[in-house]
Protein backbone atom coordinates (compact mmCIF):
# COMPACT_ATOMS: atom_id res chain seq x y z
CA UNK A 1 0.00 0.00 0.00
CA UNK A 2 1.44 3.36 -1.06
CA UNK A 3 1.68 6.44 1.15
CA UNK A 4 -1.11 8.14 -0.75
CA UNK A 5 -3.32 5.11 -0.20
CA UNK A 6 -2.50 4.94 3.51
CA UNK A 7 -3.92 8.39 4.18
CA UNK A 8 -7.54 7.71 3.15
CA UNK A 9 -7.39 4.23 4.72
CA UNK A 10 -6.20 5.72 8.02
CA UNK A 11 -8.93 8.38 8.11
CA UNK A 12 -11.67 5.85 7.39
CA UNK A 13 -10.30 3.46 10.02
CA UNK A 14 -10.23 6.24 12.62
CA UNK A 15 -13.88 7.10 11.92
CA UNK A 16 -14.94 3.48 12.37
CA UNK A 17 -12.82 3.04 15.51
CA UNK A 18 -14.15 6.16 17.22
CA UNK A 19 -17.77 5.29 16.44
CA UNK A 20 -17.34 1.69 17.60
CA UNK A 21 -15.63 2.77 20.83
CA UNK A 22 -18.33 5.29 21.64
CA UNK A 23 -21.18 2.84 20.99
CA UNK A 24 -19.53 0.09 23.04
CA UNK A 25 -18.82 2.48 25.89
CA UNK A 26 -22.47 3.58 25.96
CA UNK A 27 -23.62 -0.05 25.88
CA UNK A 28 -21.47 -0.93 28.90
CA UNK A 29 -22.31 2.19 30.90
CA UNK A 30 -25.30 0.57 32.69
CA UNK A 31 -22.79 -2.02 34.01
CA UNK A 32 -20.71 0.83 35.50
CA UNK A 33 -17.71 -0.06 33.35
CA UNK A 34 -15.18 2.74 32.76
CA UNK A 35 -14.78 4.00 29.18
CA UNK A 36 -11.46 2.21 28.73
CA UNK A 37 -13.24 -1.14 29.11
CA UNK A 38 -15.61 -0.19 26.31
CA UNK A 39 -12.64 0.76 24.14
CA UNK A 40 -10.94 -2.57 24.90
CA UNK A 41 -14.08 -4.48 23.93
CA UNK A 42 -14.56 -2.38 20.77
CA UNK A 43 -11.01 -3.20 19.71
CA UNK A 44 -11.74 -6.91 19.93
CA UNK A 45 -15.06 -6.58 18.09
CA UNK A 46 -13.31 -4.92 15.14
CA UNK A 47 -10.67 -7.65 15.00
CA UNK A 48 -10.77 -11.33 14.03
CA UNK A 49 -12.82 -12.21 17.14
CA UNK A 50 -15.98 -10.80 15.52
CA UNK A 51 -15.59 -8.72 12.34
CA UNK A 52 -12.90 -11.03 10.99
CA UNK A 53 -15.12 -14.01 11.80
CA UNK A 54 -18.32 -12.82 10.13
CA UNK A 55 -16.75 -10.70 7.37
CA UNK A 56 -13.03 -11.45 6.95
CA UNK A 57 -12.88 -9.56 3.67
CA UNK A 58 -14.23 -6.41 5.32
CA UNK A 59 -11.71 -6.65 8.15
CA UNK A 60 -8.80 -6.94 5.71
CA UNK A 61 -10.13 -4.05 3.62
CA UNK A 62 -10.74 -1.74 6.56
CA UNK A 63 -7.59 -2.65 8.51
CA UNK A 64 -4.95 -3.83 6.02
CA UNK A 65 -1.58 -5.01 7.33
CA UNK A 66 0.22 -1.88 6.10
CA UNK A 67 -2.15 0.30 8.14
CA UNK A 68 -1.60 -1.44 11.48
CA UNK A 69 1.82 0.09 12.28
CA UNK A 70 0.29 3.53 11.67
CA UNK A 71 -2.52 2.77 14.13
CA UNK A 72 0.06 1.58 16.66
CA UNK A 73 2.14 4.77 16.46
CA UNK A 74 -0.94 7.00 16.62
CA UNK A 75 -2.15 5.01 19.62
CA UNK A 76 1.15 5.67 21.39
CA UNK A 77 0.37 9.39 21.31
CA UNK A 78 -2.83 8.74 23.23
CA UNK A 79 -1.03 6.48 25.71
CA UNK A 80 1.64 9.06 26.45
CA UNK A 81 -0.87 11.88 27.00
CA UNK A 82 -3.08 9.65 29.14
CA UNK A 83 -0.21 8.55 31.37
CA UNK A 84 1.06 12.11 31.72
CA UNK A 85 -2.42 13.05 32.97
CA UNK A 86 -2.43 10.06 35.32
CA UNK A 87 0.91 11.15 36.80
CA UNK A 88 -0.32 14.71 37.18
CA UNK A 89 -3.47 13.52 38.95
CA UNK A 90 -1.54 11.29 41.35
CA UNK A 91 -0.60 12.91 44.65
CA UNK A 92 2.91 11.95 45.77
CA UNK A 93 2.09 13.01 49.34
CA UNK A 94 -0.43 10.17 49.57
CA UNK A 95 2.24 7.74 48.36
CA UNK A 96 4.51 8.88 51.19
CA UNK A 97 1.69 8.53 53.71
CA UNK A 98 0.97 4.94 52.66
CA UNK A 99 4.51 3.86 51.75
CA UNK A 100 4.91 1.07 54.33
CA UNK A 101 1.64 -0.81 53.75
CA UNK A 102 1.73 -0.04 50.02
CA UNK A 103 5.20 -1.57 49.68
CA UNK A 104 4.08 -4.77 51.41
CA UNK A 105 0.89 -5.00 49.33
CA UNK A 106 2.64 -4.32 46.03
CA UNK A 107 5.44 -6.83 46.68
CA UNK A 108 3.00 -9.56 47.72
CA UNK A 109 0.77 -8.74 44.76
CA UNK A 110 3.70 -9.15 42.38
CA UNK A 111 5.35 -12.26 43.79
CA UNK A 112 2.26 -14.50 44.07
CA UNK A 113 0.92 -14.17 40.49
CA UNK A 114 4.48 -14.07 39.14
CA UNK A 115 5.26 -17.45 40.68
CA UNK A 116 1.88 -18.95 39.80
CA UNK A 117 1.99 -17.71 36.21
CA UNK A 118 5.56 -18.87 35.68
CA UNK A 119 4.87 -22.33 37.11
CA UNK A 120 1.63 -22.70 35.13
CA UNK A 121 3.27 -21.75 31.83
CA UNK A 122 6.18 -24.08 32.51
CA UNK A 123 3.76 -26.95 33.11
CA UNK A 124 1.80 -26.13 29.93
CA UNK A 125 4.81 -25.48 27.72
CA UNK A 126 4.18 -28.71 25.78
CA UNK A 127 0.82 -27.39 24.61
CA UNK A 128 1.08 -26.11 20.99
CA UNK A 129 0.96 -22.34 20.68
CA UNK A 130 1.80 -21.53 24.29
CA UNK A 131 5.50 -20.74 23.88
CA UNK A 132 7.38 -19.81 20.68
CA UNK A 133 9.85 -22.55 19.68
CA UNK A 134 12.71 -20.10 19.13
CA UNK A 135 12.37 -18.43 22.55
CA UNK A 136 14.06 -19.94 25.65
CA UNK A 137 11.47 -21.54 27.91
CA UNK A 138 12.71 -19.51 30.88
CA UNK A 139 12.05 -16.26 29.03
CA UNK A 140 8.57 -17.31 27.87
CA UNK A 141 7.46 -18.51 31.30
CA UNK A 142 8.83 -15.48 33.12
CA UNK A 143 7.12 -13.17 30.64
CA UNK A 144 3.72 -14.71 31.38
CA UNK A 145 4.41 -14.48 35.11
CA UNK A 146 5.31 -10.79 34.83
CA UNK A 147 2.22 -9.93 32.79
CA UNK A 148 -0.05 -11.71 35.27
CA UNK A 149 1.65 -9.79 38.11
CA UNK A 150 0.85 -6.40 36.57
CA UNK A 151 -1.62 -3.97 38.11
CA UNK A 152 -3.08 -1.42 35.71
CA UNK A 153 -2.35 1.87 37.44
CA UNK A 154 -4.13 3.93 34.73
CA UNK A 155 -7.23 1.80 35.22
CA UNK A 156 -7.03 2.34 38.98
CA UNK A 157 -7.07 6.09 38.41
CA UNK A 158 -10.24 5.86 36.36
CA UNK A 159 -12.08 3.26 38.43
CA UNK A 160 -11.28 4.99 41.73
CA UNK A 161 -12.47 8.29 40.29
CA UNK A 162 -15.69 6.73 38.94
CA UNK A 163 -16.45 5.11 42.30
CA UNK A 164 -15.81 8.34 44.22
CA UNK A 165 -12.84 6.85 46.10
CA UNK A 166 -10.34 9.57 45.21
CA UNK A 167 -8.66 10.74 48.42
CA UNK A 168 -10.15 7.93 50.53
CA UNK A 169 -7.93 5.56 52.48
CA UNK A 170 -8.70 2.56 50.26
CA UNK A 171 -8.30 4.63 47.10
CA UNK A 172 -5.03 6.23 48.17
CA UNK A 173 -3.58 2.95 49.43
CA UNK A 174 -4.53 1.18 46.20
CA UNK A 175 -3.05 3.97 44.06
CA UNK A 176 0.18 3.94 46.05
CA UNK A 177 0.41 0.15 45.83
CA UNK A 178 -0.42 0.22 42.12
CA UNK A 179 2.21 2.87 41.40
CA UNK A 180 4.93 0.85 43.15
CA UNK A 181 3.79 -2.38 41.50
CA UNK A 182 3.78 -0.77 38.05
CA UNK A 183 7.34 0.51 38.48
CA UNK A 184 8.59 -2.89 39.64
CA UNK A 185 6.69 -4.67 36.86
CA UNK A 186 8.31 -2.54 34.16
CA UNK A 187 11.75 -3.27 35.57
CA UNK A 188 10.95 -7.00 35.62
CA UNK A 189 9.65 -6.78 32.06
CA UNK A 190 12.85 -5.07 30.97
CA UNK A 191 14.80 -7.86 32.66
CA UNK A 192 12.85 -10.51 30.74
CA UNK A 193 13.46 -8.65 27.47
CA UNK A 194 17.16 -8.53 28.37
CA UNK A 195 17.16 -12.30 28.87
CA UNK A 196 15.41 -12.68 25.53
CA UNK A 197 18.33 -10.89 23.89
CA UNK A 198 20.74 -13.21 25.66
CA UNK A 199 22.61 -10.42 27.46
CA UNK A 200 22.32 -8.57 30.79
CA UNK A 201 23.20 -5.36 28.94
CA UNK A 202 19.52 -4.42 28.54
CA UNK A 203 18.96 -4.67 32.30
CA UNK A 204 22.00 -2.50 33.01
CA UNK A 205 20.76 0.10 30.52
CA UNK A 206 17.37 0.18 32.26
CA UNK A 207 18.90 0.60 35.72
CA UNK A 208 21.32 3.30 34.56
CA UNK A 209 18.63 5.04 32.55
CA UNK A 210 16.28 5.08 35.51
CA UNK A 211 18.99 6.71 37.63
CA UNK A 212 19.38 9.42 34.99
CA UNK A 213 15.61 9.84 34.86
CA UNK A 214 15.36 10.27 38.62
CA UNK A 215 18.05 12.97 38.60
CA UNK A 216 16.31 14.77 35.72
CA UNK A 217 12.97 14.62 37.51
CA UNK A 218 14.45 16.02 40.71
CA UNK A 219 15.87 18.95 38.77
CA UNK A 220 12.56 19.43 36.97
CA UNK A 221 10.65 19.41 40.26
CA UNK A 222 12.89 22.14 41.70
CA UNK A 223 12.90 24.43 38.67
CA UNK A 224 9.57 23.63 37.03
CA UNK A 225 7.41 26.20 38.80
CA UNK A 226 9.76 29.06 37.93
CA UNK A 227 10.08 28.01 34.26
CA UNK A 228 6.35 27.46 33.79
CA UNK A 229 5.58 30.81 35.43
CA UNK A 230 7.82 32.58 32.92
CA UNK A 231 6.23 30.72 30.02
CA UNK A 232 2.73 31.57 31.23
CA UNK A 233 3.60 35.27 31.09
CA UNK A 234 4.70 34.92 27.47
CA UNK A 235 1.84 33.03 25.82
CA UNK A 236 -0.38 29.97 26.26
CA UNK A 237 1.10 28.53 23.08
CA UNK A 238 4.59 28.55 24.59
CA UNK A 239 3.36 26.67 27.66
CA UNK A 240 1.60 24.10 25.48
CA UNK A 241 4.63 23.63 23.23
CA UNK A 242 7.10 23.18 26.09
CA UNK A 243 4.79 20.75 27.90
CA UNK A 244 4.35 18.63 24.77
CA UNK A 245 8.10 18.63 24.05
CA UNK A 246 8.99 17.57 27.60
CA UNK A 247 6.27 14.91 27.64
CA UNK A 248 7.37 13.28 24.39
CA UNK A 249 11.03 13.66 25.33
CA UNK A 250 10.42 11.75 28.57
CA UNK A 251 8.48 9.12 26.62
CA UNK A 252 11.31 8.77 24.10
CA UNK A 253 13.92 8.41 26.82
CA UNK A 254 12.21 5.62 28.76
CA UNK A 255 11.30 3.84 25.53
CA UNK A 256 14.90 4.01 24.35
CA UNK A 257 16.31 2.50 27.56
CA UNK A 258 13.98 -0.49 27.47
CA UNK A 259 11.02 0.70 29.49
CA UNK A 260 7.83 1.72 27.73
CA UNK A 261 7.16 5.31 26.71
CA UNK A 262 4.27 5.58 29.17
CA UNK A 263 6.60 5.20 32.15
CA UNK A 264 8.46 8.38 31.23
CA UNK A 265 5.24 10.30 30.62
CA UNK A 266 3.80 9.20 33.96
CA UNK A 267 7.01 10.05 35.83
CA UNK A 268 7.10 13.52 34.31
CA UNK A 269 3.46 14.06 35.24
CA UNK A 270 4.28 13.24 38.87
CA UNK A 271 6.68 16.19 39.21
CA UNK A 272 5.09 18.62 36.76
CA UNK A 273 4.12 21.96 38.35
CA UNK A 274 0.54 22.11 39.61
CA UNK A 275 -0.40 25.48 38.13
CA UNK A 276 -3.37 26.98 36.35
CA UNK A 277 -1.26 27.15 33.17
CA UNK A 278 -0.64 23.39 33.34
CA UNK A 279 -4.32 22.70 33.88
CA UNK A 280 -5.16 24.78 30.82
CA UNK A 281 -2.65 22.75 28.81
CA UNK A 282 -4.20 19.48 29.98
CA UNK A 283 -7.64 20.73 28.97
CA UNK A 284 -6.23 21.17 25.47
CA UNK A 285 -4.12 17.99 25.24
CA UNK A 286 -6.24 15.63 27.33
CA UNK A 287 -9.52 15.26 25.39
CA UNK A 288 -8.00 14.50 21.95
CA UNK A 289 -5.47 12.17 23.59
CA UNK A 290 -8.15 10.17 25.43
CA UNK A 291 -10.98 10.38 22.93
CA UNK A 292 -9.17 10.22 19.58
CA UNK A 293 -5.72 8.64 19.89
CA UNK A 294 -6.04 6.22 22.81
CA UNK A 295 -8.82 4.12 21.18
CA UNK A 296 -6.44 3.43 18.28
CA UNK A 297 -4.18 1.52 20.65
CA UNK A 298 -7.03 -0.70 21.82
CA UNK A 299 -8.09 -1.50 18.29
CA UNK A 300 -4.51 -2.34 17.34
CA UNK A 301 -4.49 -4.82 20.23
CA UNK A 302 -7.89 -6.15 19.16
CA UNK A 303 -6.63 -6.80 15.65
CA UNK A 304 -4.09 -9.21 17.15
CA UNK A 305 -6.68 -10.99 19.32
CA UNK A 306 -8.72 -13.91 18.05
CA UNK A 307 -11.01 -15.54 20.61
CA UNK A 308 -11.83 -18.16 18.00
CA UNK A 309 -8.58 -19.79 19.04
CA UNK A 310 -10.33 -20.90 22.24
CA UNK A 311 -11.97 -23.59 20.12
CA UNK A 312 -8.79 -25.46 21.02
CA UNK A 313 -9.78 -27.11 24.31
CA UNK A 314 -6.19 -27.18 25.56
CA UNK A 315 -5.78 -23.43 25.00
CA UNK A 316 -9.16 -22.74 26.64
CA UNK A 317 -8.17 -24.71 29.75
CA UNK A 318 -4.85 -22.90 29.88
CA UNK A 319 -6.65 -19.55 29.58
CA UNK A 320 -9.01 -20.35 32.44
CA UNK A 321 -6.09 -21.47 34.62
CA UNK A 322 -4.22 -18.24 33.79
CA UNK A 323 -7.27 -16.23 34.81
CA UNK A 324 -7.50 -18.13 38.10
CA UNK A 325 -3.77 -17.78 38.77
CA UNK A 326 -3.92 -14.06 38.04
CA UNK A 327 -6.99 -13.43 40.19
CA UNK A 328 -6.16 -15.70 43.12
CA UNK A 329 -2.53 -14.62 43.12
CA UNK A 330 -3.10 -10.88 42.89
CA UNK A 331 -6.31 -10.52 44.89
CA UNK A 332 -5.40 -13.10 47.51
CA UNK A 333 -1.86 -11.85 48.10
CA UNK A 334 -2.88 -8.18 48.26
CA UNK A 335 -5.74 -8.99 50.63
CA UNK A 336 -3.47 -10.98 52.94
CA UNK A 337 -0.77 -8.29 52.87
CA UNK A 338 -3.32 -5.56 53.63
CA UNK A 339 -4.66 -7.55 56.57
CA UNK A 340 -1.11 -8.19 57.80
CA UNK A 341 -0.39 -4.45 57.80
CA UNK A 342 -3.42 -3.72 59.97
CA UNK A 343 -6.15 -2.94 57.44
CA UNK A 344 -9.73 -3.89 58.23
CA UNK A 345 -11.43 -6.74 56.39
CA UNK A 346 -13.47 -4.35 54.26
CA UNK A 347 -10.50 -2.19 53.32
CA UNK A 348 -8.34 -5.23 52.55
CA UNK A 349 -11.01 -6.70 50.26
CA UNK A 350 -11.32 -3.39 48.40
CA UNK A 351 -7.58 -3.01 47.98
CA UNK A 352 -7.28 -6.58 46.68
CA UNK A 353 -10.13 -6.02 44.24
CA UNK A 354 -8.70 -2.79 42.88
CA UNK A 355 -5.19 -4.21 42.56
CA UNK A 356 -6.54 -7.12 40.48
CA UNK A 357 -7.42 -4.82 37.53
CA UNK A 358 -4.88 -5.15 34.73
CA UNK A 359 -6.45 -3.55 31.66
CA UNK A 360 -4.33 -1.02 29.83
CA UNK A 361 -0.97 -1.82 31.43
CA UNK A 362 -1.14 -5.53 30.67
CA UNK A 363 -2.19 -4.75 27.10
CA UNK A 364 0.89 -2.57 26.74
CA UNK A 365 3.14 -5.30 28.14
CA UNK A 366 1.82 -8.08 25.94
CA UNK A 367 2.04 -5.84 22.87
CA UNK A 368 5.71 -5.31 23.75
CA UNK A 369 6.11 -9.08 24.05
CA UNK A 370 4.37 -9.67 20.72
CA UNK A 371 6.63 -7.15 19.00
CA UNK A 372 9.69 -8.82 20.56
CA UNK A 373 8.58 -12.26 19.37
CA UNK A 374 8.21 -13.63 22.93
CA UNK A 375 4.45 -14.10 22.66
CA UNK A 376 2.57 -16.28 20.20
CA UNK A 377 -0.78 -15.10 18.85
CA UNK A 378 -2.48 -17.83 20.88
CA UNK A 379 -0.82 -16.70 24.10
CA UNK A 380 -1.55 -13.07 23.21
CA UNK A 381 -5.25 -13.93 23.03
CA UNK A 382 -5.12 -15.68 26.42
CA UNK A 383 -3.45 -12.69 28.08
CA UNK A 384 -5.87 -10.22 26.50
CA UNK A 385 -8.73 -12.28 27.92
CA UNK A 386 -7.13 -12.09 31.38
CA UNK A 387 -6.72 -8.32 31.05
CA UNK A 388 -10.32 -7.76 29.99
CA UNK A 389 -11.97 -10.07 32.53
CA UNK A 390 -9.96 -8.90 35.55
CA UNK A 391 -10.68 -5.29 34.63
CA UNK A 392 -14.38 -5.79 34.00
CA UNK A 393 -14.91 -7.59 37.30
CA UNK A 394 -13.42 -4.79 39.40
CA UNK A 395 -16.33 -2.33 39.49
CA UNK A 396 -19.07 -4.97 40.03
CA UNK A 397 -17.11 -6.52 42.92
CA UNK A 398 -16.55 -3.10 44.51
CA UNK A 399 -20.26 -2.30 44.25
CA UNK A 400 -21.09 -5.72 45.73
CA UNK A 401 -18.83 -5.02 48.71
CA UNK A 402 -20.55 -1.66 49.24
CA UNK A 403 -24.02 -3.27 49.14
CA UNK A 404 -22.92 -6.06 51.47
CA UNK A 405 -21.54 -3.63 54.02
CA UNK A 406 -24.68 -1.52 53.76
CA UNK A 407 -26.86 -4.56 54.52
CA UNK A 408 -24.69 -5.49 57.49
CA UNK A 409 -24.57 -1.93 58.77
CA UNK A 410 -20.79 -1.82 58.43
CA UNK A 411 -19.42 1.70 57.99
CA UNK A 412 -15.83 2.16 56.83
CA UNK A 413 -14.15 5.36 58.02
CA UNK A 414 -13.02 6.34 54.54
CA UNK A 415 -14.02 9.98 54.08
CA UNK A 416 -11.91 11.81 51.50
CA UNK A 417 -9.61 14.34 53.09
CA UNK A 418 -7.88 16.98 50.95
CA UNK A 419 -4.17 17.43 51.40
CA UNK A 420 -3.36 20.98 52.54
CA UNK A 421 -0.11 21.28 50.59
CA UNK A 422 -1.52 20.40 47.20
CA UNK A 423 -3.71 22.13 44.69
CA UNK A 424 -6.97 20.46 43.68
CA UNK A 425 -6.61 17.95 40.85
CA UNK A 426 -7.88 18.65 37.38
CA UNK A 427 -11.09 17.07 36.17
CA UNK A 428 -11.26 13.32 36.59
CA UNK A 429 -10.16 11.27 33.60
CA UNK A 430 -13.05 9.81 31.70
Amino acid sequence: MSTTELGPAFFLAVVLILLACRLTTLALRPLRQPPVVGEMVAGMLLGPSLLGLVAPGAERALFPEDLRPVLYVAGQIGLVIFMFEAGYEFRVARLRQALRPASAISIAGILAPLLLGTALTWAASGQPGITPPHVPLTVATLFVGVTLAITAFPMLVRIIGELGLTGTHAGSLSLASGAIADGVAWVLLAGVLGLAHGSPKAVLIVVGGMAVLVVALVVAARTGHRVMARLAHRSPDATLLVTAVLMFLAAWFTDSIGLHAVFGAFSLGLVFPRTQATERVLKVLGPPGRLVFLPLFFVHSGLNTDFGEFADTGLLVFGVLCLLAATVGKFGACWLAARATGESQGQALRVGTLMNARGLTQLIAINVGLAAGIVTHELFTVLVMVAVVTTMMTTPVMLFLDRRDARRGVVEDDTPEPLPDETPPVAALD
